[in-house]
């Protein structure tokens, strides 16, 4: 019989770091299979048709955690075709799953399709939406919640239970008759209401124990209108945004722009003494103010709550808004997705490769309206991007640097794996604007009133600045992010004022590593980009190939 040998204290350690890259690397295999139909509907007491999946309005939640891998079966029962897209997740070397008109064809009436993606390397609280035919008009869209591994510690106590809040602006009018409003060069009308989770006022109810802290995930998953947000005498601690844990402060309200999320913790009272409280999403910078109303229910609640709601900011108080912006900031010490502390990332030393200065506009071009990025609408052509790529298909493409003209053109940047990317995003106009970049997150190193010029970046925050994926420009003024990118593909790069991007305020950031630029696409290694799926669908020039 052979003698037991103790490990040493070295191969201890080894085993025991072994044993922490398989949990931290653990995943699991998801699947969901979801039906997009239309149902009647009347949120704000004027029927509508309205899409719904698995006959729910907003859709179901998608769980995840970090790593796992996700199978989405979509059944499109519309009369149209269809996209999802998956707002904030970066799909990792994988824009053959974003769900966008330039890296998938469309789902057709009638037909199927499966997105097959992993959740590598993320934490957070995002959402799905519709990306044709101004479907979100409509609905359609549901809330993403990512979980950290086991492994990984939460910068806070394990809140008793998540809510799932999604907030945004609703129009009576069907979508198909605001898309072609748009179409004639008209623009969206002012919303007749705000929705909490598809709800009329009142509707939206939120059940809380005395003294238990819950986790609200909020999503601005309108079309064009800032938010306010708040619940009436319940503080709310912000702990993350779209994948980053931030400093952690008490708000007595948020402002949430188009397509941004917010993790807030909210504890219950010890006693509520038969209330019950408004939980209120407003308008802001509207000419009319509309309000979202829901309720936090308590058990010994007599009923609704009643009295006045709770106020917000003034209307128009920009101040407010752009100094709680700046308040903000990344959590150097906290672990998000991985383990070693976000802070380890120090972004403000990396050398900056390539400078973007994308200024959005309203145009008339030929006898339409259309939004622009430096003068550029976007135009798309009869295949998507991802594919004319694949299959070597020429197609003319036009970087928005400036044109000397308001043109239409498929509007496109090049850049090389592990650029790092300085992007100025200058607003010009009097409504706020709202830019999400798929693929990534970026640190949100400035924003201020006027011009930018390059005496600017002596005030970047090249130290703490919030890592998220969408961020908002004011009226009159500018904001600036760093990127690297880490993530080959083809990205869109969007506004996300819904009437914006469908008339043409949007642009694709195509990133090869430096061989890629000069191999042939279909010879890309697994390692640098996911192949082409064995169930893509063809359409346009690629459809026989």
């Amino acid at each position: 019989m052979n003698p037991i040998r103790l490990l040493t204290s070295s191969e201890l350690c080894l085993c025991t770091c072994f044993l922490l890259v398989l949990i931290y690397r653990g995943w699991s295999q998801l699947f969901y299979d979801w039906t997009v139909s239309y149902s009647q509907l009347a949120p704000l007491g004027v029927d509508k048709q309205v899409i719904v999946i698995n006959g729910m309005f907003p859709g179901p939640v998608l769980y995840a955690s970090t790593n796992d891998v996700v199978n989405v079966n979509i059944h499109n029962y519309l009369t149209e075709p269809f996209l999802m897209t998956w707002n904030g997740v970066q799909m990792r070397k994988n824009s053959w799953q974003d769900g966008v008109q330039e890296t998938n064809c469309p789902i057709l009436p009638g037909q199927n399709w499966t997105y097959s993606f992993q959740l590598k390397d993320q934490i957070g609280s995002f959402f799905y939406f519709p990306s044709l035919l101004l479907h979100k008009a409509a609905g359609g869209y549901g809330a993403i919640h990512l979980n950290n591994l086991p492994i990984i510690p939460i910068p806070f106590p394990q809140p008793y239970k998540d809510y799932a809040v999604l907030i945004g602006d609703w129009f009576n009018a069907d979508y198909r008759d605001l898309r072609a409003s748009l179409e004639n060069g008209v623009f969206l009308p002012h919303p007749d209401g705000i929705l909490i989770n598809g709800l009329g006022p009142n509707q939206a109810r939120f059940e809380f124990e005395p003294s238990a802290t819950y986790m609200l995930r909020i999503s601005n998953v309108g079309l064009k209108t800032s938010l306010n947000f708040r619940i009436e005498d319940h503080p709310m601690l912000l702990v993350e945004t779209e994948g980053s844990y931030l400093i952690q402060q008490y708000y007595d309200s948020l402002d949430i722009h188009v397509g941004q999320s917010y993790s807030v913790l909210v504890t219950a009272k010890n006693q509520a003494n038969g209330k019950s409280y408004y939980m209120v999403a407003s308008s802001r910078f509207t000419i009319l103010e509309h309000s979202g109303i829901g309720v936090i229910l308590y058990p010994d609640a007599a009923g609704d709550p009643v009295g006045p709601l709770p106020l917000g900011p003034g209307l128009s108080n920009y101040n407010f808004s752009i100094e709680q912006a700046r308040s903000m900031r990344w959590d150097l010490i906290a672990s998000a997705a991985r383990p070693n502390p976000q802070g380890s990332y120090h972004y403000g030393t990396i050398p900056i490769t390539r400078t973007l200065i994308l200024e959005n506009n309203v145009m008339v071009i030929g006898s339409k309206r259309r939004f622009t990025i430096n003068g550029i609408s976007f135009m798309h052509s009869d295949t998507p991007l991802k594919l004319l790529d694949y299959f070597q298909l020429n197609e003319e493409s036009k970087y928005a640097a400036a044109a000397a003209l308001p043109s239409s053109a498929t509007s496109v940047v090049d850049a090389f794996y592990r650029d790092f990317f300085h992007i100025v995003f200058q607003n010009p106009l009097l409504e706020v604007q709202s830019w999400h970049i798929d693929g990534y997150n970026f640190f949100v190193v400035g924003m201020g009133w006027g011009l930018w010029d390059e005496s600017k970046k002596a005030g970047y925050n090249i130290v703490d600045a919030v890592s998220r994926s969408t961020v908002q420009v004011y009226p009159l003024s500018w904001t600036a992010i760093l990127m690297e990118l880490d993530n080959l593909g083809t990205w869109n790069l969007r506004s996300q004022n819904a009437e914006n991007g469908y008339l043409g305020q949007e642009l694709y950031i195509r990133v090869k590593g430096v061989r890629n630029w000069l191999d042939e696409q279909s010879d890309i290694s697994a390692r640098d980009e996911a192949p082409i799926p064995d169930n893509v669908i063809k359409c346009g020039r690629a459809a026989d190939l």
